[in-house]
């Protein structure tokens, strides 16, 4: 990590940010605009501990500073004022910033109460926080908190991202790939417990829970049909797969990586390498096909019928590729979209504005592909008994060959997951994580 290149890139960040701010106020008449770090969060109204703070997004888009009630005053054409509270909490601290290459781009002012934010302040002030009432905390106008049409405008900010953004991404990458090469040598090593692997990807990425940016999914055999599996088995027993899907932060941006394995010889394990080959193949394919200005809902549908083909492959249906998507049968086995925005959050915003068709609920990106998009490409297969089940009760049940997915159900699934950059007219797409791992 080269601190001087990230130094000039994040000012430039910053000085690209604020001529975008700037118009967005002048267009919402505001003078200026308050951004809340956000409050410590209770984990319930009746207990008094706190989850890990995480910034909100909107003030993490200026700097990677994750401290609570700070907040940031932006005004068209003046240089990002960064408030900081100087209200004495003996009980935590803030673990400091990972680097300082951020801190010239801001005028530093400690508050010793909140509504002294309004002495800087003159003319129509915008807001925005994870709660209305602590603008008038801070002597604001709750009415013009998270105003609506500034929010939307601010979040297209972020799906176009400025090279210190791309920067940050890339770093996440590579430090999710030291993790889980490390997990991966362990699985073939010998038999280990989800826990043990979720700890030691923990330890080699030098991040604990609080900062990853989801909980990692570590899923042995059947649990890898859980697409979120985050029950860690803590016993060690044998297993012939692992899914792994787990992310890292760089100041504040996410990677948001997976991989499957398969080890052992046996029949099922052999056929479940041919699983894992035939979704490789079609996410490179995917990430191949994925072309300016092309609708990712478009990339979407492609994968189905990719997925259709895999499943032909492996003997699980007879059934025409035309027929296992009309039908619904490759959504049994592939239910989720094939990817999402990715940045200051691991779904990140504006890239869902577009409702997706109904045969595509849970797709997170429909938006079309433009240049400066960052987006994960994740396809997968699955042995889910919660849908495979209407599956084989149904009237397409004989175009299934049951003995192949009963052999292959106890081995959970596959997803291959990659983040990547869309580059401009002529550069094609930067896949960051095939850059640090296979």
């Amino acid at each position: 990590m080269d601190l001087d290149e990230l130094k000039k890139l994040h000012q430039a960040h910053v000085a690209e940010l604020s001529a975008s701010y700037g118009a967005a106020l002048e267009a919402g008449g505001f003078g200026a605009i308050v951004i809340h770090s956000g409050h410590a969060a209770r984990r319930s109204r009746f207990d008094d501990q706190y989850w890990p703070f995480r910034p909100t997004p909107f003030f993490q888009h200026w700097l990677p500073l994750a401290e609570a009630d700070a907040a940031l005053i932006i005004k068209p054409g003046a240089k990002p004022t960064l408030l900081r509270s100087k209200l004495l909490n003996y009980w935590e601290q803030p673990a400091p910033p990972e680097t300082d290459h951020f801190w010239d781009q801001f005028e530093i002012i400690d508050l010793a109460r909140p509504d002294e934010v309004r002495y800087h302040l003159g003319g129509r002030v915008a807001f925005i926080g994870e709660d209305p009432a602590t603008a008038e905390q801070w002597g604001l106008s709750a009415d013009l908190a998270n105003w609506e049409p500034l929010l939307t405008t601010l979040d297209q900010l972020r799906v176009t991202k400025t090279p210190y953004e791309i920067y940050c991404l890339a770093e996440a990458n590579r430090r999710a790939a030291e993790g889980h090469n490390e997990v991966k040598k362990a699985f073939f090593e010998g038999d280990q417990a989800e826990l043990d692997l979720h700890l030691l990807y923990l330890n080699r990425t030098r991040q604990y829970d609080g900062e990853t940016p989801y909980q990692n999914i570590v899923a042995l055999d059947v649990h890898a049909a859980t697409l979120h599996h985050v029950s860690y088995a803590k016993k060690a027993t044998p297993a012939q797969t692992l899914l792994l899907d787990a992310g890292a932060t760089f100041a504040g941006y996410c990677s948001d990586v997976t991989r499957t394995y398969v080890k052992g010889n046996s029949g099922e394990a052999q056929a479940f390498k041919q699983l894992i080959d035939g979704v490789e193949s079609l996410q490179q394919r995917s990430c191949t096909q994925a072309q300016l200005y092309k609708p990712y809902e478009e990339l979407h549908e492609e994968a189905h019928s990719a997925v259709a083909g895999v499943l032909r492959e492996l003997g699980v249906s007879r059934l025409s590729t035309e027929e296992l998507v009309s039908t619904g049968i490759t959504r049994t086995f592939f239910p989720h979209g094939l990817g999402h925005a990715l940045g200051l959050q691991c779904h990140d915003v504006g890239c869902a504005v577009i409702k997706p068709k109904p045969e595509n609920p849970h797709l997170r990106n429909t938006t079309i592909i433009a240049p400066g998009q960052c987006f994960t490409i994740e396809p997968g297969i699955y042995f889910i008994q919660g849908l495979l089940q209407p599956l084989r009760e149904g009237k397409q049940s004989g175009g299934i060959d049951w003995g192949v997915v009963d052999k292959l159900a106890p081995l959970g699934g596959v997803r291959i997951e990659d983040d990547v950059i869309v580059g401009k007219e002529g550069e094609g797409l930067r896949n960051l994580t095939r850059e640090v791992l296979p």
